[in-house]
């Protein structure tokens, strides 16, 4: 009971002893409680210490009780000196840390404009995304390009998501469609909206984003290697930017327990995505990296339009597709 006020277990038991039997010595004290008058001894001492008891004026030899509601003040009082002091070690502590943190940030980014920072490298791109998981309160958006999602980093991001959705937070998260050809992604997946996440698909994505509370935002610098930097984003015009284009793809995208739809006449909105970049001249790989589907993937969609088109090529492909309303036709 006593031990937050820094007695041990022998000096506590000496201690109630000599609360019921205040007149007890040395000697009585350790035969009432069967122990080592080494011990009882040394435990007096403590309580000397601790001005829970003191030298009788009458005799030398003996202590005697100091009133428990002043020896309980005495501790208290001690007690609170010493958080005291600890909360000003903490306070020095932490404007240490924030000196560091500070030179930390002037060597790793010396050329960083306000509002926005370049993270090199995926460890530090991981170290930032935890430190700003862990202040999130609200809402937390992701855009997550490349399709079926590597097993190590969804293993590796799942203690972070269920940390966030149990405190609360607001998280949805826009994958391809692409994944849901990808059984591993859509278990885990289908694990985040079990623990109360909202997951939607769409054709393709612009990048992989990350929004904090809406009020910085990770962006990949390089679409194809996620890993290898990020932009830092904390001026609030670019945040709410990124923030009206995830709602926009958002209201577009489909729910993960919806089938996919046709968006114009029989076409599917993947096969419709597919046609647009085959008419806009983009290779079958990097048609192929935009939906986070193989090229293999891409030209057996492409030789599906063509039948469906009933075209020979692909450039006659686009000719039907303008004159069936599938694509706007170009301007001269």
């Amino acid at each position: 009971m006593f031990t937050r006020l820094g007695l041990d277990a022998v000096t506590e038991a000496v201690y109630r002893a000599k609360l019921d039997h205040p007149q007890d010595g040395v000697a009585e004290l350790a035969a009432r409680l069967d122990m080592d008058r080494t011990d009882v001894r040394d435990a007096l001492v403590r309580l000397s210490e601790m001005a829970l008891v003191r030298m009788s004026g009458d005799d030398r030899s003996q202590v005697r009780l100091v009133d428990p509601r002043l020896g309980m003040e005495i501790l208290l009082a001690r007690q609170q000196a010493e958080l005291i002091a600890q909360q000003q070690a903490i306070e020095a502590t932490r404007a240490a840390a924030a000196e560091l943190i500070a030179a930390y940030a002037d060597v790793t980014v010396p050329h960083a404009q306000a509002g926005l920072r370049y993270l090199h490298g995926v460890d530090v791109i991981r170290d930032q995304i935890e430190l700003l998981s862990g202040e999130v309160r609200e809402e937390f958006l992701t855009f997550a390009p490349g399709g079926p999602q590597a097993p190590e980093n969804m293993r590796a991001s799942r203690p972070l998501n269920q940390s966030l959705l149990e405190r609360g937070v607001r998280m949805r998260t826009i994958y391809l469609d692409s994944i849901r050809r990808d059984q591993p992604t859509v278990e885990h997946a289908e694990w985040l909206e079990s623990m109360g996440a909202q997951v939607r698909t769409v054709p393709t994505l612009p990048n992989r984003v990350i929004v904090f509370d809406r009020r910085a935002a990770l962006i990949a610098a390089d679409a194809g290697n996620t890993g290898a930097g990020a932009a830092l984003v904390t001026s609030p015009g670019m945040i709410t930017l990124l923030c009206s284009l995830f709602e926009h793809v958002w209201q577009s995208a489909e729910p993960l327990g919806a089938a996919a739809r046709s968006e114009s006449g029989s076409l599917t909105r993947q096969q419709l995505v597919v046609l647009r970049m085959m008419a806009d001249g983009r290779t079958d790989e990097a048609i192929a990296n935009s939906l986070g589907v193989s090229t293999r993937t891409v030209r057996r969609t492409a030789t599906g339009l063509l039948s469906e088109l009933n075209a020979r090529s692909r450039f006659q492909a686009g000719v039907r597709a303008v004159q069936l309303g599938h694509l706007p036709p170009t301007s001269d």
